[in-house]
């Protein structure tokens, strides 16, 4: 989880820092979210071939191998003299960081029984759900009272700390084996054209005004072609590098849906809440990261209670529970207002971690429930894959929405400002007799007047813009309940005693049930009949 927590953190704290790095390294504002882009991009790559690579190395020997590096490449970035420089290290960065949350998410549920698969994933989402909550507000108190620099050094003695531990007490199991040396390089290439035109894509089409821009029609055309090559190529492939065919079982190809619209909410609010809190309400960067801060603790608190709970309950309820709550929140963020303070957004924010407690923890447990243990590792590599592109999805329309419904409220409400409106007219003459009575002209008070009611009226089309959003995204979390009976759940029965039957053949406790092999379908006998096994 300390690896895991170090890799997701450097998706999010470095976003509030660019403008430091850009200024420092001698370059603009856009040139610098290439830092933030790289490493997403390589991390994207990376992440759904983790699997295939833990079977071709050995899955503790890339394990260490992924840490080391990411380690490594934080104390270069951290050295950086050139904004290219660190391009390529944050690209380097995400190529050695991208296996660390399937690989660890994998080693979890295959340590602990299937019973205590809830117990193990909260601690797994403690690092998942607090990262990229904590990133922004860590990468701001860091940038503005040190250095951006000091972002990428606190990754050292994390990284020391994970390689000596997973070192002593990670080892691979018996069906971890070595590849036979082939490599798939078609299916490498097609996905590494397909997933990083598509990050390239999702992360620069609002700025370059998407399909307007040639630069986005052509990565538009690599995404499409690679990613349809790639479905293609794997499943004709007879060793492919990402196995698909897992998405056959029904309730982990519905986890994955449904991991995906968790990213896209997760993720869009976290962009958004800052954005709202920076522009309307003139909230620092720092600042605004500590309004998402009780997110966090929410997240803290109820996290542990939700693993012990997927265990002793149909996990299925507590995403009902989860699905409620986080739409309720966003419902809640809908009534703000540009008179909000900040206990408005705090209770909000604690309940919207409960709601992401109740939320991932049952989901990562549901979906892997009927993966067999040799295909875990590339299960979780598709399912750790799909959040962060459902994430990049939703950051990606909804700073589009935002962007297009700000404009035509901007529209509607510049008609209503007119001479011929009363109200707009006496607000003009009540801004331009203050001007005046402040020491500006006749001329120079009207001019400041009309620019005052032009930036409100901005303002508030800004609002009704993000109050619309955060509707959209509790709407996104209601329409994820439907989904919820298709992932399949078998309360396991126990039996206090293994009697044997009179023609010898011997009753299976519930114990042993646990032990059997995964292809074998667990029956759900009715009452008193048992299990047998000749």
């Amino acid at each position: 989880m300390l690896a895991t927590f170090m890799e997701v953190l450097d998706t999010t704290v470095v976003n509030v820092s660019i403008p430091h790095i850009a200024g420092n390294l001698a370059s603009t504002n856009e040139e610098g979210t290439w830092v933030v882009t790289s490493y997403l991009v390589s991390n994207a790559i990376i992440l759904p071939i983790s699997g295939w690579l833990a079977n071709h190395m050995g899955r503790k020997r890339l394990l260490l191998a992924c840490v080391a590096g990411f380690t490594l490449t934080s104390l270069c970035c951290g050295l950086a003299t050139s904004l290219p420089q660190l391009v390529i290290f944050r690209i380097l960065q995400g190529l050695t960081g991208g296996g660390l949350q399937p690989l660890a998410q994998a080693i979890l549920l295959e340590t602990f029984p299937k019973e205590r698969h809830g117990h193990a994933m909260a601690a797994f989402g403690i690092g998942i759900l607090l990262a990229p909550i904590l990133g922004p507000t860590l990468g701001g108190w860091i940038t503005d009272n040190y250095s951006w620099r000091w972002i990428f050094y606190l990754n050292l003695p994390v990284g020391a700390l994970s390689l000596f531990l997973m070192n002593r007490y990670v080892f691979d199991p018996h069906y971890v084996k070595r590849g036979d040396g082939k490599v798939d390089l078609w299916g490498i290439g097609f996905l590494a054209v397909g997933i990083g035109s598509l990050q390239i894509l999702l992360d620069t089409g609002e700025r370059k005004d998407w399909f307007s821009s040639s630069y986005i029609r052509t990565f538009t055309f690599l995404c499409v072609f690679g990613l349809v090559a790639l479905i293609v190529r794997e499943l004709m492939a007879k060793h492919p590098v990402v196995d698909l065919r897992v998405l056959k079982n029904r309730s982990f190809s519905s986890g994955v849906f449904l991991i995906s619209l968790l990213g896209f909410v997760l993720y869009a609010s976290l962009v958004l809440l800052p954005l709202y809190l920076q522009t309307l309400m003139g909230y620092p960067a720092y600042n605004s990261g500590l309004a998402l801060s009780p997110r966090g603790i929410g997240a803290l608190l109820f996290t542990p209670l939700a693993g012990h709970l997927t265990t002793k309950t149909d996990p299925r309820r507590l995403l009902l529970v989860g699905m409620v709550l986080g739409s309720i929140t966003m419902f809640d963020l809908a009534g703000l207002n540009l008179y909000a303070g900040f206990w408005d957004i705090f209770w909000a924010q604690i309940l919207q971690g409960v709601a992401l407690s109740f939320l991932f923890i049952p989901l990562m447990a549901l979906a892997m429930a009927r993966i067999q243990p040799e295909k875990m590792g590339n299960a979780t590599s598709i399912f750790n894959l799909m959040r962060n592109i459902g994430g990049s999805i939703g950051i990606a329309i909804m700073t589009t929405f935002l962007a297009r419904r700000t404009q035509l409220h901007q529209n509607h409400l510049v008609a209503n400002v007119t001479a011929g409106n009363l109200q707009a007219l006496r607000l003009f003459r009540g801004m331009q007799a203050n001007f005046y009575a402040h020491g500006a002209d006749a001329v120079t008070a009207s001019r400041k007047s009309m620019a005052a009611m032009y930036g409100l009226v901005q303002q508030h089309a800004a609002m009704l813009a993000f109050v619309e959003a955060f509707w959209v995204m509790g709407v996104v979390f209601l329409l994820m309940i439907p989904f919820l009976p298709l992932l399949q759940y078998s309360k396991r029965k126990r039996a206090e005693a293994a009697p044997t039957s009179q023609s010898g053949k011997v009753l299976v406790r519930a114990e042993e049930q646990r032990n059997l092999p995964e292809q074998i379908e667990e029956p759900t006998p009715e009452e008193g009949h048992h299990l047998v096994l000749h």
